[in-house]
């Protein structure tokens, strides 16, 4: 039987409320965490404070104490108390956990409380970009990561296809009908907020049996530390069979990008619109159970039939009741992503109409990309209602080295204290792809706990002392540089990407890969330069390999811009020496790259296939599920996607399996022409090459290792002795 610590707590006279902490979890968690050193902590259960969660630290004894209102707050008293008494550090790409043998006592009492009542986390997008493939290990890893962090409001949307295939099957679709309407399991993303159908399917029974069950784990973990997890409601988005089976429905199809198939929409007017919503919600909470916030987002990257403000607010209404009718304490959550991308149709009257028509109490706006693009400084504070800050960061899971450091550290208390934010609510992370840029993710969570700006420049230093655990000048001078440097981005989709992840071009930059850098690459190099000068002392360091790798990555990355152009001008003047030259060069240098990505298996393509395949049960399965693995990080549909690219990654596999095959063939072809006197035919070799890539996203082996391989710390060292003085040449 468990062991429960009650609080009782006393809101105002003759009320009483009462809260739970489970020691046993909390103990199991923290065993999770630091192994064996669980024993050296206490539990203790104490109040929120003006309904915000509160953590203290304490010393009793031999023991220290950490307090805190529920699970989470307690699991962040301990993440302060590893970050500031041991100078510890847990994260996604690299953790430093090297405790002394007898835990420092707390001297004087720490107590902090929250400013906000929201910390949300999470993007539709990151379910596919980054967790298309996680178990329930890699889930508690997360949940856990979460816990330390103060995130209280996860968006929680594993499962869901299961929960919809209950629902359609009552209403007598068949699964013939439903596996022509459910995507792979890489696309979930986009048929949740319904944009496509059926792309990367059919989907097989097991997935969705054994997603409903990693769901209910998933939720009961959330729930135990006190968080209150956002689940899905109904949008509109329907099978295409629907128009056949109710004709007399009002159902309109929509197209979100060219080369993928019409979706259809059920008019929030329709009166089936609120049975079909509530029959979701009712399964759904019968299933799940229900924390009373709803995702829905009703219009992602499409625009509405009409920008008349009666039907707008008609519209939301009736998204809001097809919550409300099955469960009256219905919170409608919503991303404001829709604001940002489709600024020309939601102007201030279209926008105050879609919110205005919801009480204040039953939304919640997330501001999804305060960090570079707000809306509620222009739509005054989303008239009212309560909205969170957060900071998107990335799109397509790209890993380019990128963020806007000083605004995260400023700008969450910045509008938390402006009396024209009105009624902000909390703070958010909502990246498209996560595991990469940890010490942008580490800062924007210092806000959690604190409602003053964070000061980025004692921050990194800091963060360098934890991450790494030691002191090293020439680590916190490189942080320095890069906190001014790749860190100090602009208003750009992310981070730039390098050129050898585009289809081959003699072109700087194409389509998705935009190579443009928004500052003086020398600094990176210089930044590279003190990382290796640290390698004797931080080579024991976790987090100190992956950043010397993450950092050489980024600097070959850039360098292969100018290595690239050289061919480009090369080719333009006919000069078939330098050619050669310069392309031999161009391949070795993406040789390279793969050799050092090897070293760490936070870049490895066959972690992320091996991954895939282990959620099948049959090889047909298996094969499916590398297809979708394949296909969402290079052409992201068919041979004719419009969104190739979009989310590409600098992996080792990846570069000298699929990149470097294309520049091959396209500087073989261009050799050719040079050689024959003849133009290039560049209508050829795109046909040639889109029929290579469909080839190499349809196959199935197991070419790519998920083991590492070399050293990190030697290889980066090795890749600087040879490339240092070309790339402080090309300057």
């Amino acid at each position: 039987m468990k062991k429960y610590l009650l609080i009782l707590i006393c809101i105002i006279p003759g009320l009483i409320a009462k809260g739970q902490i489970d020691q046993a979890a909390l103990h199991a968690f923290i065993e999770r965490t630091i192994p064996g050193r669980s024993g050296a902590f206490l539990i203790e259960g104490i109040p929120q404070e003006s309904g915000k969660d509160v953590f203290e630290l304490d010393t009793m004894g031999d023991k220290i104490v950490l307090r805190g209102n529920n699970g989470l707050s307690v699991a962040s008293a301990l993440n302060y108390y590893l970050k500031n008494y041991c100078f510890c550090d847990i994260g996604w790409n690299g953790t430093n956990l090297n405790l002394p043998t007898v835990l420092p006592l707390v001297k004087q009492k720490i107590h902090k409380t929250t400013p906000y009542r929201y910390r949300n986390y999470l993007n539709y997008c990151t379910f596919n970009y980054s967790m298309s493939w996680w178990d329930w290990d890699r889930w508690q890893k997360e949940i856990d990561w979460m816990a330390l962090n103060g995130i209280n409001m996860p968006l929680a949307i594993t499962g869901e296809e299961a929960i919809w295939q209950d629902v359609y099957r009552k209403m007598g679709f068949t699964d013939k009908q439903l596996d022509e309407f459910f995507s792979g399991p890489a696309y979930f993303s986009w048929f949740w907020m319904g944009n496509i159908d059926a792309w990367g399917g059919p989907l097989p029974q097991h997935w969705i049996d054994a997603h409903r069950t990693l769901q209910k784990k998933i939720l009961d973990r959330e729930r135990s530390f006190g968080m209150t997890p956002v689940l899905s409601s109904f949008t509109g988005h329907v099978p295409a069979s629907f128009k056949d089976k109710f004709p007399s429905a009002k159902v309109k199809k929509t197209n979100w990008r060219a080369g993928f198939p019409d979706v259809y929409i059920l008019d929030p007017d329709d009166p089936m619109f609120e049975t079909v919503g509530k029959k979701y919600i009712e399964a759904q909470t019968a299933e799940f159970g229900t924390d009373h916030l709803y995702s829905a987002d009703t219009f992602n990257e499409n625009v509405p039939p009409t920008n008349d403000s009666t039907y707008l607010d008609a519209m939301s209404k009736k998204v809001y009741n097809s919550m409300a009718v099955a469960d009256p304490k219905a919170v409608w959550v919503m991303q404001g992503w829709m604001f940002h991308y489709n600024n020309a149709f939601w102007q201030p009257q279209q926008i105050k109409a879609l919110l205005n028509a919801v009480p204040d109490d039953k939304m919640i706006i997330l501001d999804l990309y305060s960090d570079a693009h707000p809306v509620w400084n222009r739509t005054d504070a989303y008239y009212g209602k309560p909205w969170i800050w957060c900071m998107l960061q990335n799109f397509g899971g790209n890993i380019s080295l990128f963020g806007r450091m000083r605004h995260v550290a400023a700008d969450p208390a910045v509008a938390l204290h402006d009396p024209e934010a009105k009624n902000i609510s909390g703070i958010g992370i909502t990246p498209e792809g996560i595991e990469q840029n940890p010490a942008l993710f580490a800062l924007m969570l210092e806000n959690v706990w604190r409602d003053n700006p964070i000061d980025a420049d004692a921050w990194v230093k800091d963060y360098a002392h934890r991450r790494y655990g030691n002191i090293n000048a020439n680590a916190y001078e490189a942080w320095h540089i890069l906190l001014n440097s790749v860190y100090s981005g602009g208003l750009t989709e992310g981070g730039p990407e390098s050129i050898i992840v585009a289809r081959p071009t003699l072109k700087k930059s194409i389509d998705r890969v935009l190579t443009h850098l928004d500052y003086n690459p020398e600094e990176l190099y210089k930044a590279w330069a003190l990382l290796i000068r640290a390698a004797d002392s931080l080579k024991q360091s976790d987090g100190y390999q992956y950043d010397l790798v993450d950092v050489t990555r980024q600097v070959l990355a850039n360098y292969a811009g100018p290595l690239q152009q050289k061919t480009a001008s090369a080719y333009k003047d006919k000069d078939k020496e330098k050619f050669k030259n310069y392309s031999a060069e161009f391949l070795q240098l993406m040789d390279d790259m793969d050799d050092l990505l090897n070293t760490r298996k936070d870049f490895l393509l066959g972690k992320w296939i091996n991954e895939a395949r282990a959620n099948g049960i049959t090889e047909k399965e298996k094969n499916l599920y590398e297809f979708n693995a394949r296909d969402i990080i290079t052409l992201w549909g068919d041979k004719e996607s419009e969104l190739r690219e979009y989310s590409n990654r600098q992996w080792a596999g990846l570069i000298k399996g699929y990149y470097k095959p294309r520049w091959e063939l396209f500087f073989a072809q261009m050799n050719k022409a040079m050689d024959t006197g003849t133009d290039f035919d560049a209508a050829n070799f795109d046909k040639q090459v889109k029929d290579w890539e469909w080839k190499w996203v349809n196959t199935h082996n197991n070419a790519y290792p998920d083991v590492t391989k070399g050293d990190a710390v030697e290889v980066s060292k090795r890749l600087f002795s040879k490339y240092h003085q070309v790339i402080q040449k090309s300057f």
